[in-house]
């Protein structure tokens, strides 16, 4: 059955599973900050909108990938935002699908705020970078009412393989907030131990292949271990961007009164990439945070 889909934030994530929605033979209405960021979907048959206010006058399930939480605020609640559009639009049954990684505790409360209005809102944070947008293969962490999520699965199954209701609303951003510790610590573990086998003379390249036969063996390993072997920083996860998240982390963390003292050390560490100018670097680069640390003089 054919739907009627709205997209907001069409960037490197966005821009390819959006795409992967029209292969699936949907009505796409879309639109960006930057209008130029429209510019592929509309040749390939989306109708650009100039707010996203004008979205929601014509799409029954939209979804939403930007950067930050005030950024999603703005976009459903703002002066020109979705929550305007579906007013004035009377459209009932319309779902907000927000795929971007924001607070937890910020998700409830919009959530709750949409509900008085008679909207849906599922939290559907992502993982698997530009590759598995591409290739519609991405992890989808779902958090929302189970009745939302059935209607919503044939769309997140044209963006994802694994797909997950974690639970109610925020649930899907706890999975994201997750994911993301698992990631960033395990980037420094991995940078550590290079680090430690180059300052044993030993051959990092062939430490980092007997690791990956191993229990040490892993995605991160595997990807951003050859990364940082190869001073290769080139941005799959931007540190700005990897950052952010982990601030959202501490933020929610300090909030619960939760010890997260290996989290807390990595995102120190990003810190001091964005310090250093090194806000577009992948996220792999906490290897050149802990290489200088190892340094005499440093």
């Amino acid at each position: 059955m054919t739907v009627n889909v709205g997209f907001i934030g069409p960037g490197i994530m966005g821009g390819p599973m959006a795409l992967n929605l029209m292969k699936g033979g949907h009505k796409l209405w879309v639109y960006a900050r930057r209008p130029e960021a429209t510019q592929a979907l509309v040749k390939a048959g989306a109708t650009a909108c100039t707010t996203a206010m004008e979205v929601a006058k014509h799409a029954d399930v939209i979804f939403l990938i930007v950067s930050d939480t005030p950024d999603v605020d703005s976009v459903i609640f703002g002066e020109t935002g979705l929550a305007a559009g579906i007013s004035k639009g009377v459209r009932n049954g319309c779902v907000i699908v927000d795929m971007s990684t924001i607070s937890p505790t910020a998700t409830k409360v919009f959530a709750e705020r949409l509900a008085k209005q008679g909207v849906d809102m599922l939290d559907a944070p992502v993982s698997g970078g530009e590759t598995g947008a591409i290739n519609g293969t991405l992890s989808i962490m779902v958090g929302g009412k189970p009745k939302v999520f059935e209607r919503v699965k044939p769309l997140f199954e044209l963006m994802g393989k694994n797909i997950v209701l974690v639970g109610d609303n925020g649930a899907g951003q706890v999975a994201k907030a997750c994911n993301q510790i698992v990631v960033a610590v395990t980037i420094e573990a991995v940078a550590e131990a290079l680090t430690f086998a180059r300052k044993n003379g030993a051959d990092a390249a062939k430490v980092r292949e007997a690791l990956m036969g191993g229990f040490a063996g892993s995605k991160v390993m595997e990807v951003h271990g050859k990364r940082m072997l190869d001073n290769d920083f080139k941005p799959g996860f931007k540190v700005g961007l990897h950052q952010k998240d982990m601030r959202i982390v501490m933020e929610t963390a300090h909030q619960l009164g939760v010890a997260l003292p290996a989290a807390a050390l990595v995102t120190q560490h990003l810190n001091a990439l964005m310090g250093t100018g090194d806000t577009d670097l992948d996220s792999a680069a906490v290897m050149k945070v802990v290489k200088r640390m190892s340094e005499k003089g440093g």
